[in-house]
């Protein structure tokens, strides 16, 4: 791994945790923040592997007691508790963003962007989270896709369609993504 990788990580774990700044509104077991936004821009900026990386090294960050949370929560707990699964997800959408935007890298716009985040940073965070809210905070599945998935829908797609807007912008100006080398070897 190049040092420039390493710089990338630590960036956009550091974005992450800017996100957690801002204000997050409760309205239920599971609140509306803006870390999400952060994931899916490892995403979609930094590829698979830095994304998911990036999401990892913040969640030890996390795990070793900073508060980077929206809420200012840190530390082994919020790994147990009703958040747990959307935490869990976060480095798997990051992944998951990252391998399809690398997938359509030499096409990539806005709309690829928007649907990539929604499959990845919306439905692989939902499919992760709300199984593991229902589990914890003793809740049916559907009482939980009602407290812990309708809520953010609103929200998660303005993030997605942000993000895809950002990240189509970084590829066309500083694109960090390399491109394939199937790609590079047919120059």
């Amino acid at each position: 791994m190049k040092t420039k990788d390493l710089a990338y990580i630590a960036l956009f774990a550091a974005i992450i945790a800017v996100l957690g700044t801002l204000p997050a509104v409760n309205i239920g077991p599971v609140p509306i923040t803006a870390q999400t936004l952060g994931v899916m821009l490892a995403g979609g900026v930094l590829g698979a592997r830095r994304g998911f990386l990036a999401v990892l090294l913040f969640l030890v960050l996390v795990a070793i007691g900073l508060p980077l949370l929206s809420s200012g929560a840190g530390g082994l707990a919020v790994f147990a508790g009703a958040t747990a699964g959307y935490l869990y997800s976060w480095p798997v959408a990051a992944f998951v963003i990252g391998w399809l935007t690398e997938r359509v890298w030499s096409r990539y716009t806005v709309v690829w962007g928007v649907l990539i985040n929604v499959l990845g940073g919306m439905v692989v965070i939902y499919l992760i989270g709300v199984p593991v809210l229902a589990a914890v905070a003793n809740l049916s599945l559907w009482e939980a896709i009602v407290s812990g998935a309708w809520p953010f829908l609103p929200g998660d797609a303005a993030k997605a369609f942000i993000a895809a807007a950002i990240a189509d912008q970084v590829r066309r100006s500083y694109p960090v993504i390399e491109r394939p080398q199937r790609e590079l070897a047919g120059r």
